[in-house]
């Protein structure tokens, strides 16, 4: 006679895998890295705005170890995914993910070092960036970075043909998506108490955009 297997065990093997596992981050994450190990202060605390699946706030914790990764978004699937591949990888330095608005007037962490965004601006209304960098703001010290990731057009100007074609498509979803220009979003950033310090092509037609808060 066989066993019946206890009821938890039917329970936990039952439930699916929140993990999301996205292969364009397994694309970027490492030019990503490179780039935050030049531009980052060499320690604090950094907050990732829209973190999505989590892996990269996994892979650039694990190999920032002098950092505490404070991993955020909105989506209530992208945290669950973040949780899981958080506790998954049982590292002491990533934080346990908050729900984080970015256009909300206060957000779930007071300070950081650094703030990063990968991914983000395009797929959201422009209010978005605005609250971003507004958050940006309350949260960063003078001296305080921002790492913004992502397509972008120059001068009005797509990088490349297939920017084009993606801007075409994000307009198709959302009328109030799109790719936006370095000279907009450094305009608002200058706004904002933010100094364009340094682009940096990446692969893929996408640019590392990097500010820096300037003394109030």
């Amino acid at each position: 006679m066989i066993a019946a297997p206890a009821l938890g065990s039917m329970r936990l093997a039952e439930e699916p895998d929140p993990r999301i596992f996205s292969p364009h981050v397994v694309r970027n994450r490492a030019p990503i890295l490179a780039v935050l190990r030049r531009m980052l202060p060499p320690t604090g605390l950094v907050v990732e705005v829209a973190s999505g699946s989590g892996e990269q706030a996994v892979y650039f914790a694990e190999r920032l170890p002098g950092h505490s990764w404070q991993p955020t978004d909105i989506d209530q699937h992208a945290l669950a995914s973040i949780a899981a591949h958080s506790e998954a990888a049982g590292l002491a330095n990533l934080l346990p993910p908050q729900r984080l608005d970015a256009t909300a007037e206060r957000w779930p962490v007071e300070r950081a070092a650094a703030l990063v965004c990968i991914n983000m601006i395009h797929i959201a209304p422009w209010t978005v960036t605005e609250g971003l960098m507004a958050g940006a703001r309350r949260l960063l010290p003078a001296g305080g970075i921002v790492y913004l990731y992502g397509p972008y057009k120059i001068d009005g100007r797509h990088t490349a043909p297939s920017n084009q074609e993606f801007a075409a498509w994000l307009r198709n979803q959302n009328p109030l998506w799109g790719i936006r220009d370095v000279t907009e979003v450094t305009g608002l950033a200058a706004r904002s108490g933010f100094a364009l310090i340094e682009t940096v092509p990446m692969p893929a037609n996408n640019l590392s955009v990097i500010f820096s808060k300037r003394e109030e």
